[in-house]
């Protein structure tokens, strides 16, 4: 049971961090001028033109920034992709504006983004939860099974986040293309984002094995004992009829 921990935990653990460091990369994203955070954007489009709009905007996760992720907005939870752009604006795709965060987003955008943007944040939460479960897990089956529990369910959350994100920026890059303007998807952002959940779902399945594996060999265990049983069983039978036999010679 332990030795197949032994292996199977640290594995884990390392996808884990993979997935966790991944996150992070998405999460800071805009917030210092290096690399690879400088280049991490979910959506990239000219918005020369529209009013209040910088000439190339870059939306981040906590930042809306010019081309580079310079220039940025205040940081902000959640912010609604209107930002880019004055209230009300002239000349931005009519399908990304309404009367959402301040008369700049639509209602499909605006609620879209805001719920899978919370639904990375709960994900790195349990993410980080099952990675310091998973040093019990080096110790048993009731370490994978809680580390096991935790990563599955930052997996469901990550799931439902990185599809909203999906959904919300390829639909939002087609709707500044349909608009005549260049566009384009963040291939950092969307790397980090699918690895990462990759990376998290590798986990969650060799927590799950761990933890089946300590089963199996229990049970293993069992059969080698019912075997050990029937011999026995077999040899005081065989012992009974030698018995018999005796007696009924001298009888």
């Amino acid at each position: 049971m332990a030795r197949l921990n032994t292996y199977l935990a640290p594995l884990s653990l390392l996808f884990l961090a993979g997935s966790l460091v991944m996150l992070w990369f998405i999460i800071l994203s805009g917030v210092t001028d290096t690399t690879p955070l400088n280049q991490t954007y979910f959506l990239s489009a000219q918005t020369g033109g529209i009013t209040g709009a910088r000439p190339v905007t870059q939306w981040a996760y906590f930042y809306i920034c010019g081309e580079g992720n310079v220039d940025c907005n205040r940081a902000a939870p959640a912010p609604p992709l209107g930002w880019a752009w004055s209230a009300n604006p002239a000349n931005a795709p009519s399908e990304l504006v309404g009367t959402h965060g301040g008369d700049t987003t639509s209602f499909y955008y605006y609620y879209m983004w805001r719920f899978g943007w919370v639904f990375y944040l709960i994900a790195l939460v349990f993410s980080v939860m099952a990675f310091f479960c998973g040093f019990v897990a080096c110790f048993g089956r009731l370490g994978s099974a809680i580390a096991g529990l935790a990563a599955f369910v930052a997996l469901f959350f990550h799931t439902i986040a990185v599809s909203l994100m999906t959904a919300v920026f390829v639909r939002m890059r087609n709707e500044f293309l349909a608009n005549g303007r260049d566009a384009s998807l963040g291939r950092y952002a969307f790397g980090f984002s699918w690895s990462s959940w990759t990376a998290l779902l590798i986990a969650t399945v060799l927590f799950c094995v761990g933890m089946r594996g300590s089963g199996d060999s229990s049970s293993g265990g069992r059969r080698w004992g019912r075997q050990r049983s029937v011999r026995s069983r077999r040899s005081y039978d065989l012992n009974g009829a030698n018995g018999r036999r005796v007696k009924d010679d001298y009888a």
